[in-house]
């Protein structure tokens, strides 16, 4: 079974080729000349990726995350025209409806570097928008990235948010001719983090991103088609490409100190700030990571690693996320699936991100290499990690088998225990928790067999007690939370525990003072 296993790990699967990503030529560096450390990343991003060293531009601006309308026409927008006509970057002419737009442009994907402002601010000479439910049609303010998306066309009104032409489309934007750039963000709360993240994209595509995906519904407005059925869109893709997924349904956002392992792409919504399992000081995630929760303001800020989302999941080890710097109404935010399904497909991290997002000239960024490719190797080539032969497995067996449940099953099983892979053995617990199979509980007890390390163990007591919790098994679950909050009560995790716990059985109220 070992020999079966590693044919299976060195099996080419038979996939469409990935998409070229935008070559290194096309692309071009904004950093601030007048901000600490902001040419130095640029010049760390041009050689990581061999991009030209006159693609750089340094504009002296403000340092400061915000900038407002006039400074940022004035002190960027302009000088920024300025460079592409200097440096013959493109064409421009008018187009049917009167407005000047780039006919020839060899710059597809624009780098701003930490150091270059990330919002600007609402147009106080502009009347303010009443707050009603049409006020996004009214307002002004925007993320730089999302206004230069449309560099180079001028005639387009200010407020509120431009059709994305981009949208939903499955070419990348060399073949599309579209009159637009891609704007993606190198930003984060420390130089150290963003060169981290820049390094982390580049090793990660000779290996391929493998690990857990962990989706977290919260069911918070679930008829919103970018919120809970966009996320269970996620998590079917996700089995369906054989990439093993842990899928949290409960009202409330996964607890405290989850203790998550492995965790490779993350999709959740809706809390304000950072929660759940991303409190655990010990937490970290896969090296390349894509992590992403939805929130209004999960961009608002890009420097403290405990405010908002953006900025604690890039300081918690993720290469790559999604935000928003201002409210950008949820149905003008980007669609995940989208986004997932094209990464998936091998399109770049900018192209993902611009395909799934429906407007421009709006309040989205993309944080993270632009450039980034995290499934490359999808097909089972690359360099071959040793962390990563239980995923690589899982995969292959899932697409060999993948019309053949019960060979599946029997063959994950094998694999899990001759290699006594916890791995391989929660993956397939999930499966059957997923699918309500009674084999879910033994399926996670054997797995707790396999792991050695306590975080894993209690994971797996978790499973069993979110399984039962899930089918009104209330006291069931509430025994295995008490169970576990006594046995793991010396590790951060058993915090997990006693959050569902609480949730399960609250504890009394206290009476009133007269």
């Amino acid at each position: 079974m070992i020999r079966l296993l590693g044919f299976l790990i060195a099996l080419p699967l038979a996939l469409h080729a990935a998409p070229a990503p935008p070559p290194a030529e096309a692309v071009a560096i904004l950093y601030n000349s007048s901000a600490a450390d902001s040419k130095a990343l640029a010049e760390f991003y041009a050689k990581a990726r061999g991009i030209p060293e006159d693609h750089l531009i340094g504009l002296p601006l403000p340092e400061s995350e915000e900038i407002s309308r006039e400074d940022f026409k004035k002190q960027l927008l302009a000088p920024l025209v300025g460079e592409y006509e200097r440096r013959n970057w493109w064409t421009r002419d008018r187009d049917p409806q009167g407005n000047v737009v780039p006919t020839r442009n060899d710059i597809r994907v624009l780098v701003t570097m930490r150091g270059v402002p990330s919002r600007i601010a609402p147009d106080p000479s502009l009347p303010i928008p009443k707050p009603d439910e049409k006020a996004y049609l009214e307002t002004n303010q925007a993320a730089v990235d999302s206004e230069l998306a449309l560099l180079g066309v001028e005639g387009l009104p200010l407020k509120g948010g431009l059709n994305n032409p981009y949208f939903k489309a499955d070419k990348s934007i060399a073949e599309t001719g579209l009159p637009m750039t891609l704007v993606g963000r190198i930003d984060g709360p420390t130089k150290a983090i963003c060169e981290r993240m820049i390094r982390d994209a580049v090793e990660t595509e000779k290996t391929g991103l493998w690990g857990m995906t962990v989706i977290d519904i919260a069911k918070k407005f679930p008829e919103a088609i970018q919120g809970d059925p966009a996320l269970e869109n996620i998590a079917r893709k996700s089995r369906e490409t054989g990439l093993p997924v842990m899928v949290d349904r409960f009202p409330e956002t996964l607890p405290s100190h989850f203790p998550l392992k492995d965790t490779a792409v993350y999709f959740g919504w809706y809390d304000w700030h950072v929660s759940g399992p991303f409190l655990n000081p010990g937490f970290k995630f896969k090296k390349g990571a894509v992590a992403v929760h939805l929130h209004s303001f999960s961009a608002a800020q890009l420097r403290n690693p405990a405010q908002n989302w953006s900025a604690p999941l890039l300081a918690k080890g993720a290469a790559a996320t999604l935000g928003n710097v201002y409210e950008p109404f949820l149905q003008m935010t980007h669609h995940f699936d989208i986004f997932h399904a094209r990464l998936l497909a091998g399109y770049s991290l900018v192209e993902a991100a611009y395909m799934s997002v429906p407007v421009l000239s709006w309040q989205n960024v993309v944080l993270g290499d632009p450039l980034y490719r995290p499934f490359l190797h999808l097909d089972g080539g690359g360099e071959v990690a040793e962390e990563d032969r239980a995923y690589r497995a899982i995969r292959v067996a899932s697409m060999r088998w993948k019309d053949q449940p019960r060979e599946l099953d029997m063959k994950l099983r094998e694999g899990a225990d001759r290699l006594k892979s916890g791995a391989m053995m929660e993956a397939v617990g999930l499966l059957n928790a997923e699918q309500r199979s009674s084999a879910a509980a033994a399926d996670f007890q054997k797995a707790k067999l396999y792991y050695t390390a306590k975080p894993d163990r209690l994971r797996m007591d978790l499973h069993i007690a979110a399984f039962d919790r899930a089918a009104g098994r209330n006291a069931a679950a509430a025994k295995i939370l008490r169970g576990a909050g006594t046995l793991y009560l010396d590790i951060p995790e058993a915090t997990a525990a006693a959050v569902w716990l609480n949730a399960l059985e609250p504890p009394p109220t206290k009476p009133q003072q007269k």
